[in-house]
């Protein structure tokens, strides 16, 4: 099968690294040589790391073989998947799936890494609705096991049952739910993070203390301000702004401190500052 990705950053990159690994042939787009570069040298860091630790069949060498990196949406034509992994923007997908479906072979479906943004708009976008759906990987992709399946209104059987077969051929366990804002995971996750940053601002408690309490209180891997740095503070103000709009409840309006720092350019580990410091 030729898997193609749109996006070499952490979450494209991750998704075009799985696959490899899995033995699919894999066309990693972006759209600028730098970025692509960039996203190669990660994928060998954590293909050498999983190697050094035997968790790699093959050599590092061997998986990147298989993947090509381009800077042009063409060489997507003769894909039987296309995963998109771009800025969480309903516009930038919709522009972008929109000429996917005039490139990509009529029998190709084409999925999107969406964390919140409806499948069904962007599927009718895309012209193929039928073989449109969503595939919501989680961060780091090399290490979760989860696969989100989100089936928009005209998702075909035959297109959830490709997608899932996929899945469980990268070594996911993919879960199906229905085409609501943030789907389940970041509909349950985003409100508990930004409740953690509105905590920061009406002073309930430090972030130290914060992060520490949902930790060892509630046996969180991580604390919930760590995890916003981590997925992007930009990142969960789109989905913060996503839940809220569509489905029009208060209780998912956006913290003013999380917008306040996005504006700041405070986004967390992306730009070495969020609510800590990265160096």
């Amino acid at each position: 099968m030729l898997f193609g990705v749109i996006g070499a950053g952490q979450m494209g990159g991750g998704i075009a690294q799985v696959a490899a690994q899995s033995g699919f042939d894999v066309v990693v787009q972006d759209v600028r040589q730098e970025f692509l570069d960039r996203g190669r040298a990660n994928i060998g860091k954590s293909l050498a790391k999983l190697h050094e630790k035997g968790r790699l069949a093959e050599t590092p060498e061997v998986v990147l073989g298989r993947m090509r990196f381009t800077t042009a949406l063409e060489d997507f034509a003769g894909c039987d998947l296309v995963v998109e992994a771009i800025v969480e923007q309903e516009a930038v997908k919709t522009e972008l799936f929109r000429s996917l479906g005039c490139i990509v072979k009529p029998e190709g479906v084409l999925a999107s890494n969406t964390s919140s943004i409806p499948i069904t708009a962007l599927a009718t976008s895309s012209g193929r609705p039928e073989r449109f759906i969503g595939m919501h990987f989680m961060n780091p992709v090399p290490l979760m096991g989860l696969v989100e399946v989100i089936r928009g209104y005209r998702t075909s059987d035959e297109t959830a049952r490709f997608v899932m077969d996929t899945a469980e051929q990268m070594g996911k366990t993919p879960l199906t739910c229905n085409d609501f804002p943030g789907f389940v995971s970041n509909r349950i996750l985003m409100p508990m993070l930004n409740e953690a940053i509105q905590c920061v601002m009406e002073g309930v408690a430090d972030k130290e203390a914060i992060d520490g309490i949902m930790r060892l209180g509630m046996n969180h891997p991580m604390g919930p301000l760590t995890l916003a740095d981590f997925i992007g503070l930009d990142t969960c103000l789109s989905i913060m702004e996503v839940l809220h709009q569509g489905l029009g409840d208060d209780k998912y309006r956006p913290s003013p401190l999380l917008r306040k720092m996005v504006q700041a350019g405070l986004l967390g580990r992306k730009s070495g500052e969020g609510f800590y410091r990265y160096d």
